[in-house]
């Protein structure tokens, strides 16, 4: 892959309970993602980070919704309105935006962006949780739980345009590794035409053979996809430095040939974010670390 990388860095901890991802970005730059993508050949272009209210000085339940419960909401709208901007705008540059979080509640902006000209777009959400609640279903009120439903626009999100982006359909919509499932949101993925794998699918039939798969089904009539990366669908013993660990989930090898799969789908991939990192509690930054690691994976490192 030959093109010019633009980082933005989203250090976003409205939509989680447990403080820290907001210094993921740093994290993931510090542990040498500019390296990583220089040494395959790659320009990386830092274009900072996008300005996040403090959770101190805001009332998480003062924004903006009639039905259900969502903390920050107001304040989540204007950070993905701020970063549907910015990535549209790294499209207009001819550059690949590659997003760093923070929460993944970023990820509703992110995608807005990179489907702003309309165009269909496919998504391959790599996480041990759904992020399938509603406002409606959620037992906690936490956006980052939320960020896949609401990019559907499905309950209290449909009424919402900075959250639902149409360009998205349900068929072309893959998680990959669920293992933390919700009662909730259990009936909603259910319900809908997106496909999920769990890790019970990953154990019996590999992990390229699902991720094959769900290549095929994002990028099946559409004009791209988007890859969002969520670093707790690694297992914790790889990936301590998470904000929300579930056991069990991909090893390192694994999760490395997953992105060599979406390495070989290079001509369709239009964007990616990093997210859920959280350095408080990492060892010697090795969640950052292998994030960089990844990232150089999907955009093309081998061994020869």
């Amino acid at each position: 892959m030959q093109q010019q990388v633009r980082v933005l860095g989203v250090p976003m901890d409205l939509g989680a309970d447990r403080r820290g991802v907001d210094m993921g970005p740093s994290a993931i730059r510090y542990g040498g993602l500019a390296d990583q993508l220089s040494d395959i050949g790659i320009d990386c272009i830092d274009g900072g980070d996008i300005a996040v209210p403090r959770p101190e000085e805001r009332d998480p339940d003062a924004g903006g919704l009639e039905n259900g419960h969502a903390k920050f909401f107001k304040e989540t709208k204007e950070v993905c309105e701020d970063v549907t901007t910015a990535v549209d705008a790294t499209f207009q540059e001819g550059r690949f935006p590659l997003v760093l979080g923070g929460d993944h509640s970023i990820g509703i902006g992110t995608i807005a962006g990179a489907a702003r000209d309309d165009e269909e777009l496919g998504v391959i959400w790599f996480d041990a949780h759904g992020d399938f609640n509603t406002p409606e279903t959620t037992p906690s009120g936490n956006i980052h739980g939320m960020s896949l439903a609401a990019v559907l626009g499905l309950g209290a999100f449909s009424d919402h345009e900075w959250a639902h982006t149409p360009a998205v359909n349900e068929e072309n919509v893959v998680i990959v590794g669920l293992r933390d499932v919700d009662d909730g949101e259990r009936r909603l993925i259910e319900e809908s035409d997106i496909t999920a794998y769990t890790m019970s699918d990953i154990d019996a039939r590999s992990a390229p053979a699902i991720v094959d798969e769900a290549l095929d089904i994002a990028t099946d009539g559409t004009d791209g996809i988007h890859v969002s990366l969520d670093l707790d669908w690694l297992d914790p013993t790889e990936a301590p430095g998470v904000g929300t660990p579930v056991r069990g989930g991909v090893s390192y090898r694994e999760a490395h040939i997953a992105m060599e799969y979406v390495a070989e789908h290079h001509d369709q991939l239009r964007s990616m974010e990093l997210v859920e990192v959280n350095p408080i509690l990492d060892e010697h930054n090795r969640t950052a670390e292998l994030a960089c690691e990844l990232v150089a994976s999907a955009f093309g490192k081998r061994v020869l």
